[in-house]
């Protein structure tokens, strides 16, 4: 099993995958992703994703009316980690994503977000991000196969 290769310090975009595996403790990615909550709770990193993210993971607790997993992702999302509001601007980078790259439309808005903000890390399961030109994209399942 890899290690997640983390910067000292910056900001790191998450992707919705990284939120769905650290609360819902996926067996394959939970331990990998405790190195990144680590480096937040020692004050050494920021997280950041766009506010679709929490729309993302809420549906399908809130479609078998878990309200303790809606709690739990709002919890983390509304406390811990810094999310970026949909902006005209964003939704235009978005739309340039979604042209050139073939992204579907939420992950073209957290790569335009993730761009927007200067991110030093976009951490994802989605190889598709890797056609976003000069993306610090890190995927999850390939870091697992080293």
């Amino acid at each position: 099993m890899g290690q997640l290769i983390l910067p000292t310090s910056g900001s790191i975009y998450i992707d919705t995958s990284v939120a769905i595996y650290t609360i819902e403790g996926n067996p394959d990615y939970y331990s990998l992703l405790q190195p990144l909550w680590s480096k937040l709770y020692a004050g050494e990193i920021q997280i950041i994703s766009s506010e679709i993210i929490l729309m993302e993971v809420l549906v399908v607790p809130l479609r078998n009316g878990n309200n303790s997993l809606v709690a739990d992702y709002e919890e983390l999302l509304l406390s811990q980690v810094q999310l970026i509001p949909i902006s005209q601007s964003i939704l235009r980078k978005s739309a340039n994503l979604r042209a050139t790259t073939n992204l579907k439309t939420p992950d073209a808005i957290h790569a335009a977000t993730a761009l927007s903000v200067n991110s030093n890390q976009f951490i994802t399961n989605n190889k598709g991000f890797r056609n976003v030109p000069g993306f610090p994209v890190v995927i999850l399942s390939e870091v697992l196969a080293f």
